[in-house]
C-alpha cells in the first residue's frame, strides 16, 4: 500500500529481482513466466517465486502469466488514470498535507537535482506518494496501489533518460501545494504526467 511508504521493502527478495528481469528487458514483452525455471535461477523456493509473482500480476507487470508488453493505447489508459487521480490528489494536498509533509516533498525535489539515479528513483516514487495519500481516499490510493510495477517501469524510463524539466515541474507542483492552490496544483500535476506520457510514447515510437 501507498501509505506505508515503507512496506514495498518487505516483500521477498525474488519479487524485486523477477520485476527487475523485467524492466531491464532480461524478461522480455510476451515471454512466458514459469515458476520452477525462476526458482531455479534466483535459488529460491518456488512458494516466494509464486508470491512475487501473484504481487507483479496484481501490479499488472505480468498478464496471464507472461511478461506485459505496453502498447501505445495501455499508456495512454494508463497516464489517463493517473492524470485523473493524482490531479485529485494534488487538490486535496493543496488542502491537507501537513508543514511536516511539505518538507518532506521539498527534499523529494532537493534529491531530484542532486541525488544518485536510485536516490533519484526513489525520491519520484515518495513524492507522488506522499500526494496520493493526501487524498485521504482509499479506493484512490488502492487504485494507484494496484499499477506500482508499471508506474515503476515508466518511472525508471523517464528518470534513466532524464527527462527534461521533470524535477522543475515537481517543484513547480511542490510550490503551488505549499501555496495552498488547489486549482492550479491539480493542473499541474495533470501537465507533468502528461508530459510523461509524450516522453514514453516517444521512446516507445522509436523503437519500434
Amino acid at each position: 500500500m501507498l501509505r506505508n511508504q515503507g512496506s514495498r521493502s518487505s516483500h521477498h527478495p525474488s519479487y524485486e529481482m523477477i520485476r527487475d528481469k523485467i524492466l531491464n528487458g532480461e524478461l522480455e514483452g510476451g515471454t512466458k513466466i514459469v515458476e520452477e525455471k525462476l526458482a531455479s535461477e534466483l535459488g529460491f523456493s518456488r512458494t516466494p517465486i509464486r508470491d512475487s509473482i501473484r504481487r507483479l500480476e496484481y501490479e499488472g507487470l505480468i498478464v496471464r502469466k507472461k511478461v506485459v508488453s505496453p502498447t501505445e493505447k495501455d499508456l495512454r489508459n494508463l497516464f489517463e488514470v493517473r492524470m485523473l487521480l493524482e490531479g485529485s490528489a494534488s487538490k486535496a494536498a493543496a488542502t491537507f498535507l501537513s508543514d511536516n509533509e511539505l518538507e518532506e516533498l521539498k527534499e523529494c525535489v532537493d534529491i531530484g537535482r542532486n541525488g544518485s539515479f536510485e536516490e533519484i528513483m526513489s525520491a519520484n516514487e515518495r513524492f507522488h506518494a506522499i500526494i496520493v495519500n493526501a487524498s485521504n481516499n482509499e479506493v484512490m490510493i488502492n487504485i494507484i496501489d494496484r499499477m506500482q510495477s508499471i508506474i515503476y517501469l515508466f518511472r525508471h524510463t523517464v528518470v534513466f533518460y532524464n527527462r527534461p524539466f521533470l524535477i522543475d515541474e515537481h517543484e513547480d507542483i511542490y510550490n503551488a501545494i505549499k501555496e495552498r492552490n488547489a486549482e492550479k496544483a491539480e493542473a499541474l500535476m495533470q501537465e507533468h504526467l502528461q508530459k510523461d506520457l509524450e516522453f514514453c510514447l516517444h521512446l516507445l515510437q522509436r523503437r519500434q
